[in-house]
Order: structure tokens, then C-alpha cells, then sequence
């Protein structure tokens, strides 16, 4: 199987007039879809349930996007008994084949990008140009594992002995539960599902609770793609509801997950106690981090000023990665601070369909309570310096870009808040600084502006983060250049879009032929 080199997808030039109006032609097609009812697919079938989930627009929350299933223990003995009867035929299909469903699913988001970029825009709140890199993002996992299923689909060299033939090789696991986020409801969704498909294994899909329509277009997507029924079961649902009957399950070999630090504990804690099964339950989690971009007293302070916040507040900082704390060398500290502060005066907060919204909303009514309340204890904690205001959640989960000045032992410096609010802490050294950075028990993301060699020679080899980004944004990782993921408490230790992440989802095996 020859297939072209992998590259990142290119993103829309929306300054473009014609990609301007390409996009307001989806908004308005993808507007006239909405409030749809979309049911469980289980083994091919759709499944109707008792009750529903009601998705809405965060920027209009009485604006219903779509309805889905809502599945109890019930469906979901019937989506794992599925996945696992579809397992012992899909197992053996040939890598190659199971590869050109993922290459076949990349080339139908391609050729509707524009109308996913609107799904994401109306489902999760995303300014168009995030969603662009959010779908694109999804369109890289399923080209790029393609790749890997090729080049791993004949095992690993190893080295043999004179007399013998000796194989290194991958089979697939079993059923696997993935359960996505809602913050990457297309991107992280589609390369976790993606990965475990592609290398035998069938799947269970629980999306998130706040963006489970755009697991079902997913779902519908692999399955024009010719994915046969049974490998992939969309189950929407209530992690409080069927998240703990799925993971406990004796039938699941696997679970991929990425959300909250809580929920990834709880899951890695059920997989591991026996309920029956001959294994030991594998878990791939990634569970989010609080994250900092140090600043020393040789920086570009332009550059550093403006990465901070474009770190800080894109997506409204509901990103894993995003920057929520700022440590800056005490000789640049007021003056980082004062650049900062005026960056994030500047951005504007509004429906994300204006084009000159810089972030939209946060993506629920109980995501904007949490990060108000941050604000709330941050304005007793430290220094308001910008920011600090919210709406009226009945019109929109709209809160402002803030920062604060803050001590390093302030909650708000100390907890992941996952929302637009940046803690800027003060250090008497570039060591100081990194003792700072690492005080955490998370370990996902972190960034150095510096031009001193030493200091960024030492923070290569002692800032304890998965992905450390040195005088650039520490947010944006792409597929196959910026592998992703942390440890700590960041999660397994899993480097999604990385050339050992397929592996995860399958079992080694070494046989042995003497002649």
C-alpha cells in the first residue's frame, strides 16, 4: 500500500472573502439543522431510548442544537455485547483494510470541513478559526494512524539467533471504551476512537454529555466511511449513569478517556479492581493540567506578552493545555504584566458566529458557575488586575478574559480551573521560576521565553511537563509533530498523535521458529 507522505491539513484562510462566505453559507445551512434527534447506533441499528440528552448552544442556551439518546446500563449491555461478538471478525480483518476506512473517513471530513467547523461552532462555542484547527486536528489523527496501522502491521524488528526466526508483532486487545471530552468533542474524539479501530480493536463511544451531536455526525461519518456495524457503537449518556457500568465491565479490555483529573482516578481505579475478567484492564487517560509559561529577564517580552495570552485565553482557556499561570522573573514582572494586561483588555467575548469575537462562551451552565466562582475567590486571594466580570448565564455563559496577581499558594494558582483566567506570580530567578512551575501534581503542558541558552538547556531537562515549548505559544500541538500528553497527574503517560500510541492498543508478541 503506497500512500502519499503524512502532512498536517492546512487551515482556511478566513480572511479570504470566499472562505468568509463559504463559512456563513455553512452557519446558515448547519442553523436550519438544528434541534434534530439523533438515537443510539448500536451493531448498525438505531436504538431509541426512554430518555433524552438536549445539547445547546452556550452562546444561546435556548437554542437546542440536537437531541440524542440517553442510554442506561441496559443499552450499554447491549453496545459492549456488540462490540464484543463484532470483535472476533474485525480482529482479523487486514491492517491495510482496517487503515483505508480511516483514510476513506478523512477524505468525507475533508470534503465537508466547513459544515463541521459549524457543528463545533454551534455545539461547543468555538470562534470559526479554533474550530478549524479543532476539525483539522481530526482529519490529522485519522491520516496519520492510517500511516502507523501500515507501519506497524508486520511487527518490529527484533534481532534472532542463528537456526531461528524470531517475530515481534501487534494483535488487537478487545472492546474498548472511549469516553471523550467536550472540550475537542471532534478532534480528541475521533483520534481515540480512530486509534483503538484502526488496530483490530471494536469500540464502545461515550462523547460527552455537553457535545454528544457531534459524536453522532462522527458515528455517521464512519459509517459512510464503510465501517462495519458492530466495530463502532455511539452511546450516548451520563457518566453518573452508565460511566461506572462500562469501565467495570468484564467485556471492556480497554478504556480511553480524557477529562478531569476526579473522573480519570475514578476510571483508572474501577479498571483496576477484577470483576471477573482473565486481564488486567489497560488505561489510556489524560486528565488535563495547570499549566505555566515561565518568562526570564532575557526574553523578547513583545513575543512572550503576546503568547500568554493567545496561550492563556484561546478557546476561552478550556483547553488542557492552556497557560493558566505566568511566572515572570521579577526584573520583567511589571513590565510582562502591564503587556499582558493590555492584550487581554483588548480581546472581546461574544457570540462566536461574529467574526470579531475573539473567544465565545464557556461550554455550560455548570462549566460557568465553576470558573465565576474561581474569580470570585481569586478577587479575595490576590490582585484583580483585568477582567473579573460575567453575564447573565440565561443569555450566554460569557465570562471576561481575567488576570490576576496572585502568591503561588492561591487556589486560583493552584487548581485547574479550565476558563479564561490567568494567575501571574512573581520569581527572584530563572530557578525559582522552575520550582514554581513544577510546584503541581500535574505534568501536561509548559513553556520557557528565554534567550539564554543555560536556562533553556536546563529547563529541557528539568521542567517536568510531557510537552515543553520553548519561545512560542504552549498551546495548537499537531498530529505527528507535537505528540501530546503528560504525566503526573496529567495522565498515563500516552503521547496521542505520537509513533507509539497505536501500540497501547494492542498486545506484543514475540514467536519463536527454530529450523
Amino acid at each position: 500500500m503506497t500512500l502519499t507522505p503524512y502532512k498536517n491539513e492546512p487551515y482556511y484562510d478566513l480572511s479570504d472573502e470566499a472562505n468568509r462566505e463559504a463559512l456563513q453559507r455553512a452557519l446558515a445551512e448547519v442553523g436550519g439543522r438544528l434541534g434534530r434527534s439523533y438515537p443510539l447506533i448500536v451493531g448498525g441499528k438505531r436504538v431509541e431510548t426512554d430518555g433524552e440528552i438536549s445539547s445547546v448552544n452556550p452562546a444561546k442556551p435556548d437554542q437546542v442544537v440536537g437531541r440524542t439518546g440517553r442510554a442506561t446500563e441496559r443499552e450499554a449491555d447491549m453496545a459492549l455485547e456488540t462490540a464484543k461478538r463484532t470483535f472476533e471478525s474485525w480482529s482479523r480483518t487486514e491492517p491495510t483494510a482496517r487503515a483505508r476506512i480511516l483514510l476513506r473517513a478523512s477524505a468525507i471530513m475533508k470534503r465537508r470541513k466547513m459544515e463541521f467547523m459549524a457543528w463545533e461552532v454551534y455545539e461547543s462555542g468555538k470562534i470559526p478559526s479554533e474550530a478549524d484547527a479543532h476539525v483539522s486536528e481530526a482529519i490529522d489523527f485519522l491520516e496519520y494512524y492510517a500511516r502507523e496501522m501500515i507501519r506497524l502491521k508486520d511487527g518490529v524488528g527484533i534481532n534472532a539467533i542463528a537456526g531461528e526466526e524470531s517475530q515481534y508483532f501487534y494483535q488487537p486487545m478487545g472492546v474498548g471504551v472511549v469516553i471523550a471530552p467536550w472540550n475537542f468533542p471532534f478532534a480528541i474524539l475521533t483520534g481515540m476512537s480512530a486509534a483503538a479501530i484502526v488496530t483490530g480493536n471494536t469500540v464502545v463511544l461515550k462523547p460527552s454529555e455537553h457535545t454528544p451531536v457531534l459524536g453522532a455526525l462522527y458515528a455517521e461519518i464512519m459509517e459512510d466511511a464503510g465501517l462495519p456495524e458492530g466495530v463502532l457503537n455511539y452511546l450516548p449518556g451520563y457518566g453518573s449513569e452508565v460511566g461506572d457500568y462500562l469501565v467495570g465491565d468484564p467485556r471492556t479490555r480497554f478504556i480511553s478517556f480524557t477529562g478531569s483529573m476526579q473522573t480519570g482516578l475514578r476510571i483508572n481505579e474501577l479498571a483496576a479492581k477484577p470483576n471477573g475478567q482473565p486481564w488486567i484492564k489497560n488505561t489510556i487517560i489524560e486528565m488535563g493540567g495547570k499549566d505555566a509559561m515561565v518568562i526570564d529577564e532575557s526574553a523578547d517580552l513583545d513575543a512572550a506578552a503576546r503568547d500568554i495570552v493567545t496561550s492563556a485565553y484561546g478557546y476561552g482557556g478550556q483547553k488542557c493545555s492552556a497557560c493558566s499561570r505566568a511566572i515572570l522573573h521579577e526584573g520583567v514582572y511589571d513590565e510582562v504584566l502591564e503587556r499582558v494586561a493590555e492584550g487581554v483588555r483588548s480581546l472581546r467575548v461574544a457570540d462566536p458566529t461574529d467574526p470579531e469575537t475573539d473567544f465565545g462562551p464557556v461550554v455550560s451552565e455548570a462549566q460557568f458557575e465553576k470558573v465565576t466562582g474561581y474569580i470570585e475567590a481569586g478577587q479575595e486571594e490576590g490582585e484583580l488586575v483585568a477582567g473579573g466580570g460575567f453575564g447573565d448565564p440565561s443569555r450566554g455563559y460569557f465570562v471576561e478574559p481575567t488576570v490576576f496577581r496572585v502568591e503561588e499558594e492561591a487556589r486560583v494558582a493552584r487548581e485547574e480551573i479550565f476558563g479564561p483566567v490567568l494567575s501571574v506570580l512573581c520569581a527572584r530567578s530563572f530557578e525559582d521560576a522552575l520550582r514554581i512551575a513544577n510546584d503541581t501534581p500535574y505534568g501536561l503542558t509548559g513553556g520557557v521565553y528565554s534567550r539564554n541558552r543555560d536556562h533553556l538547556e536546563t529547563a529541557r531537562r528539568e521542567f517536568q511537563a510531557g510537552n515543553v515549548y520553548f519561545n512560542r505559544t504552549i498551546t495548537g500541538s499537531l498530529v505527528g509533530v507535537h505528540p501530546f500528553g503528560g504525566f503526573g497527574m496529567s495522565g498515563t503517560d500516552s503521547k496521542a498523535g505520537g509513533p507509539d500510541y497505536l501500540p497501547l492498543h494492542m498486545l506484543p508478541r514475540t514467536v519463536v521458529e527454530r529450523f
